[in-house]
């Protein structure tokens, strides 16, 4: 015989899921701005400058934003290798995949 499934168990395993995703979403944005310095903007001057992003339609505008993005995280990863400490091992180890591009 099939197992009944319970329909409304499930959905609420998936908002709970979603709500979660949400939080993480919205704590990730919150860290990227503290990370970033935009902590110190008021809040229309940041507003401001995230609307003119999402409303650029210069794909080289974007282009170069980008980049710079994947320098700063770049850079930021191997500043917090770098913190780790220990026996060196995870400074290696990062430094490793870097090395092929």
């Amino acid at each position: 015989m099939r197992k009944v499934r319970d329909y409304d168990a499930e959905l609420r395993a998936l908002n709970d899921k979603a709500k979660a995703l949400k939080a993480r979403k919205v704590q990730q944005l919150g860290e990227l701005v503290t990370s970033t310095g935009a902590d110190a903007l008021d809040l229309d001057t940041l507003a401001g400058a995230l609307i003119a992003a999402v409303e650029s339609a210069s794909a080289d505008e974007r282009e170069a934003w980008r980049v710079k993005g994947v320098a700063f995280f770049q850079r930021r990863g191997r500043k917090a290798g770098r913190r780790s400490g220990g026996n060196g091992e995870s400074a290696n180890q990062a430094g490793a995949g870097d090395a092929p591009r």
